[in-house]
């Protein structure tokens, strides 16, 4: 995958963005982005722990280009491993601008998520 290219698996989540979502300049909160890749990736994650998960840890990430009202926000949550408890995913977040077809990558992180029971203790990823 290239910063032109989006993942060839399909989206963890599909959302667009709105007016209440801006910072003054009128460009979309990276808080909101982050809420977004947190909310697709986590969408994975429970799918492959088939349960209750929790993020535990976002590495760095940082913003390539803005996000505008009325794009088109996709995001990506590739799986990079599973441990006993935790998994890993490659999260990406892509812009479709409305008049456009192609995406453009705005944002990547890696999320950690951890399985959870249903008192909220950590729990044996079954496969």
């Amino acid at each position: 995958m290239t910063d032109e290219t989006p993942p060839p698996i399909e989206p963890a989540l599909r959302t667009v963005a709105m007016p209440a979502d801006t910072n003054p300049a009128g460009d979309i909160f990276g808080g909101w982005l982050l809420a977004q890749m947190d909310l697709g990736g986590g969408l994975a994650a429970m799918r492959e722990a088939r349960g209750r998960v929790a993020t535990v840890a976002i590495d760095a990430m940082s913003f390539k280009r803005p996000v505008k009202v009325g794009d088109e926000v996709t995001v990506w949550a590739e799986l990079l491993s599973v441990g006993t408890t935790s998994l890993r995913y490659r999260v990406s977040a892509w812009r479709r601008p409305r008049d456009r077809d192609r995406h453009i990558k705005v944002t990547e992180a890696i999320f950690t998520f951890v399985a959870l029971d249903e008192e909220g203790r950590k729990r044996v990823i079954g496969r």
